[in-house]
C-alpha cells in the first residue's frame, strides 16, 4: 500500500513538474517580447494554442526543412544583432524560410518586404536583382527595420505587431484603443487590429514554443540545425559583376540548380553588370575549390540582360554587343527571329566588348536632373530612360541610376 502511495506521489510531482516547466517555457517566450506573463492565461492565447498546435508543428517542421542551409545564419545574425531570438520566428511566420515567398500585395522573400520598405533599408531592387530574396542582406534590412520599430513603439510585441500590420495601422489602433497593451489591442470584439495581425504576434509564440521544445526538436532531428554554428552553412564570396552563376557552378563541382536556390535574388542566374563586384553564395564545404579554382581572369564573356525595345531586331542587338545573330538565338533558345517589345534576351558580351558597353552606377546629387547627368556622361535623356527603364523624367537626391561607362 505504501509503495502504490509513493508511486502516486512520484507520478503526480512528475507531471507537476512537467507543467511547471513548459509554463516557465512559456513565460520565459512571453518575456522576451515584453508580453505580460499572464497572457498565457488569456481565452485568446489558451483557444490558439489549442487550435493551432498540430497545425503550428507542421508548419514549423516544413520550414525548418526549406530554411536547412541557412537558417543557422539568420540566428546568428539575430543574436549579433541583439535581437530577441523570437524574431526568427518571425521571418518563418511570414514566409515559411522561403527565399522565393511572393505576396499579392508585392512582399517578397524571408522577411516579406514591400517594395518601398525595402529600398528605404538598403535593398536594390531592379532588372538583375531583388535582394528582398537575398537571405543575408535581407536579414540585415530587416534587424535594421524592427531596430527602428523598436526606437518608435518601445516593446518588442508592438514590434511584431507594427510588422505585419504597418507602422501607421498600429499608432492608430494605440490611440483608438486608448492603450498598447497586447489583450487590448487584440481584443476580439474591437479589432483594433485587423485579424491576420491580432493572430500574428500568437502564430509567432508558438512557433517558439515549439523550438523551445527540447524533446519535439530531438525526436524531429532539427535540434542540431538550430545550435550548429553559421559557418556549416553557406558561404559568401565575391566575383565580377556580370559573372554567370553557371560557370562558377562548374568550377567549383556544385549543381547548377543547387547554385540558383542559395542566390534567388539573381533573377537571370547572372550578377549586375553595373558593378566591379557582387556577392553570391556557394555551399561552405566548398569554399575551398573556389579559393583553388576560381579567377575572374578566365572569363571569356561577361553577361547583360537586354530588354528589347520598339524596332529591335535581332541582328541590330546582335551588332551592338559584337556578337552574331546565331549566338543570340541559340543562348535565348529561339526558334524564329520574332521578338517583341520588353522581352528580356540574356547576351553574352565578349571581355573585349565588356568594358566599352557596360553601364555604372551613379549617385544623383541635389539639383541634378536627367538632362544635366546627360549632358555629364555625353548622353542623351532618351538613352538613360531606356537604360534605368523610365518612363518619365523624375529623379531625386541620393537615387542611384546607371550612365554609360
Amino acid at each position: 500500500m505504501r509503495i502504490l502511495v509513493l508511486f502516486f506521489v512520484v507520478i503526480t510531482f512528475s507531471f507537476g513538474f512537467i507543467e511547471t516547466r513548459t509554463d516557465h517555457n512559456k513565460i520565459d517566450v512571453l518575456s522576451t517580447l515584453d508580453i505580460d506573463r499572464s497572457f498565457i492565461n488569456s481565452p485568446l492565447y489558451l483557444d490558439y494554442e489549442n487550435s493551432y498546435k498540430d497545425a503550428g508543428q507542421r508548419i514549423f517542421f516544413r520550414a525548418m526543412d526549406r530554411g536547412f542551409a541557412y537558417v543557422p545564419l539568420l540566428k546568428q545574425k539575430i543574436q549579433e544583432a541583439g535581437i530577441p531570438d523570437v524574431f526568427l520566428y518571425l521571418a518563418m511566420a511570414e514566409s515559411g524560410f522561403s527565399l522565393k515567398a511572393y505576396s499579392s500585395a508585392k512582399a517578397s522573400g524571408l522577411w516579406q518586404f514591400m517594395p518601398k520598405t525595402a529600398k528605404m533599408f538598403g535593398l536594390e531592387i531592379n532588372e538583375y536583382v531583388d535582394e528582398r530574396r537575398d537571405p543575408v542582406k535581407s536579414t540585415e534590412a530587416a534587424i535594421a527595420y524592427l531596430k527602428h520599430l523598436h526606437e518608435k513603439f518601445g516593446k518588442w510585441y508592438l514590434v511584431a505587431l507594427a510588422y505585419n500590420g504597418g507602422e501607421g495601422r498600429l499608432a492608430r489602433a494605440i490611440e483608438k484603443a486608448g492603450s498598447d497593451k497586447l489583450e487590448v489591442l487584440i481584443d476580439e470584439e474591437k479589432k483594433y487590429l485587423p485579424k491576420e495581425t491580432r493572430d500574428y504576434i500568437k502564430k509567432i509564440v508558438q512557433l517558439t514554443m515549439i523550438a523551445n521544445n527540447k524533446e519535439l526538436m530531438l525526436t524531429r532531428n532539427f535540434d542540431y540545425l538550430l545550435n550548429r554554428g553559421e559557418a556549416y552553412s553557406l558561404a559568401k564570396v565575391s566575383v565580377p559583376g556580370g559573372e554567370s552563376l553557371k560557370r562558377v557552378s562548374e568550377l567549383i563541382r556544385v549543381k547548377y540548380s543547387d547554385l540558383k536556390l542559395y542566390n534567388p535574388h539573381l533573377r537571370y542566374g547572372l550578377t549586375p553588370p553595373y558593378v566591379k563586384s557582387y556577392d553570391i553564395y556557394i555551399p561552405y564545404m566548398n569554399l575551398a575549390d573556389f579559393k583553388a579554382y576560381y579567377s575572374s581572369d578566365d572569363i571569356q564573356n561577361f553577361f547583360v540582360v537586354h530588354k528589347v525595345k520598339r524596332g529591335d531586331t535581332i541582328a541590330a542587338i546582335a551588332n551592338r554587343y559584337g556578337i552574331s545573330s546565331k549566338l543570340v538565338m541559340q543562348f535565348n533558345h529561339l526558334k524564329s527571329h520574332f521578338i517583341y517589345p520588353n522581352q528580356n534576351l540574356i547576351i553574352p558580351v565578349p571581355r573585349e566588348n565588356y568594358q566599352r558597353l557596360n553601364p555604372r552606377v551613379y549617385e544623383v546629387q541635389r539639383g541634378e536632373s536627367l538632362s544635366t547627368i546627360a549632358q555629364k556622361f555625353n548622353t542623351t535623356i532618351d538613352k538613360l530612360k531606356q537604360l534605368n527603364n523610365k518612363t518619365d523624367n523624375v529623379i531625386f537626391a541620393g537615387e542611384q541610376i546607371l550612365v554609360p561607362n
